[in-house]
């Protein structure tokens, strides 16, 4: 049996025991339930602890081995070009599909949640940092690199990378050989740390679903379960449609791209984690999808790190159900703001739990909802963040499909110019 589909039979299972679970009502089961989610918590862990020096050695691999620097110019101008309209897809579809969607509810008053959900939120939502453009612009570039790797401070790590690499690739060619096979090595060895890690996925998956379907119960009724299912609905039909952008601008098969992305996407379902899927992100892209190591080495660290395409979807639903929740009318304009909103803010996400909701607060108050509709997202997120980590996760490897593409078309397109045969055309020559 492929080790997808053991994956795949393992959350099928995990489901299915924890609604009958749910349905007994039996303590000593639900409480067997909560007692093996630490496995699940210990199989995350163990991906995670490969992430940093896996993203490190990738990007300093993929910049500092080219010789010529101005190809990186290009294709990080290519690689944002395709993030930023990726987005405003997004965008563009997310807001007459939502709009319909939570048309169908009728007006109401206030809900009540149960007592000291809300609070509990609040006080996550509370304890973050208040992210201003000043703020985030000083956080870029970090005091202390290893400080940003042991805190998770992906975006100024990223960048400090990068800036590592370049240097790198204007040294010494001595230097500059001995650094690359270096990194090249660790990252050679983080992938069979992965692939050890991956081995044991289905007890991992197991572990990390079942007590979420036990309790998952009580919070698919009545407002909430809409909420719930509008968000994962909504996720589920983004991700879908970008099979098809992936089969007409990226040239690749939908067949091909459903089965490479499954890996991932499974890894992403369990842990809600886009950055956990990296590893299986990176092998399915080379192996599968056979895309160049340069691009997949650049763009997939830096999706994973900057490119929440999620975020259109995420934010537009959330503001159309908060503001049905309060009774507060959001119209076409004011849904249109926060979508494209996300297409710029969504790279300026703060590194901490529910940090994209936490965004939203200015956005909000410029819209008429209380900011307290925050605490009520971050409370009822755990089941849709699910999905929209699948749906970060596909576009994460839409992303990189994309630059490849163009790439290889730019390729063919300098050789044009310059009275270069193509490779298929010296192939033929050399035939003849």
């Amino acid at each position: 049996m492929k080790e997808s589909a053991r994956v795949l039979l393992a959350l099928v299972a995990a489901i299915l025991l924890g609604v009958v679970i749910a349905a007994s009502h039996i303590a000593s089961l639900i409480r067997f339930a909560d007692a093996i989610a630490p496995i699940g918590t210990l199989w995350v862990n163990g991906i995670r602890m490969t992430v940093i020096p896996l993203v490190i050695s990738l990007l300093i691999t993929g910049v500092a081995s080219v010789s010529d620097i101005k190809s990186i110019g290009r294709l990080g101008g290519r690689t944002l070009v395709t993030f930023v309209l990726l987005l405003i897809g997004v965008a563009a579809v997310i807001i007459p599909v939502a709009m319909a969607m939570f048309a169908l509810l009728p007006p109401h008053g206030e809900l009540q949640f149960p007592p000291g959900a809300i609070e509990a939120a609040n006080e996550i939502s509370a304890g973050g940092q208040a992210q201003t453009f000043s703020t985030w612009l000083v956080s870029l570039l970090p005091a202390n690199p290893i400080a940003a790797a042991a805190s998770g401070a992906m975006m100024p790590l990223i960048l400090f990378t990068l800036l590592f690499a370049l240097a790198i690739s204007r040294c010494p060619e001595a230097s500059r050989q001995t650094l690359t096979r270096f990194f090249r090595a660790l990252s050679d060895a983080m992938l069979v740390l992965v692939r050890w890690i991956i081995l044991v996925a289905p007890l991992g998956v197991f572990a990390l679903v079942l007590p979420l379907a036990v309790h998952a119960g009580a919070m698919l009724a009545g407002a909430i379960g809409f909420y719930v299912v509008a968000y994962s609905v909504a996720s589920i039909v983004v991700t879908l449609l970008l099979y098809p952008v992936v089969a007409i601008a990226g040239r690749i098969p939908l067949r091909r791209f459903a089965l490479a992305a499954l890996p991932p996407q499974l890894i992403a379902f369990s842990s809600s984690s886009s950055i956990a899927a990296l590893p299986a992100l990176v092998e399915t892209a080379e192996k599968n999808l056979q895309l160049p190591e340069p691009v997949t080495g650049f763009v997939l660290p830096l999706a994973v790190s900057t490119f929440k395409i999620a975020a259109p979807v995420s934010w537009t639903i959330g503001a159309l159900f908060v503001g049905w929740f309060y009774g507060v009318p959001v119209n076409a304009n004011s849904v249109a703001t926060i979508a494209f909103a996300a297409v710029f803010l969504a790279f300026a996400v703060p590194g901490i739990p529910r940090g994209a909701f936490i965004m939203l607060t200015p956005l909000f108050l410029a819209i008429g909802l209380p900011a307290n509709g925050i605490g009520i997202l971050i409370a009822v997120d755990a089941i849709p963040d699910v999905f929209a980590t699948v749906l970060n996760t596909t576009g994460h490897l839409t992303a990189a499909a994309l630059v490849a593409r163009s790439s290889v078309d730019n390729a063919s397109l300098d050789r044009t110019e310059a009275g270069e045969p193509e490779p298929n055309e010296i192939i033929a020559h050399e035939r003849f």
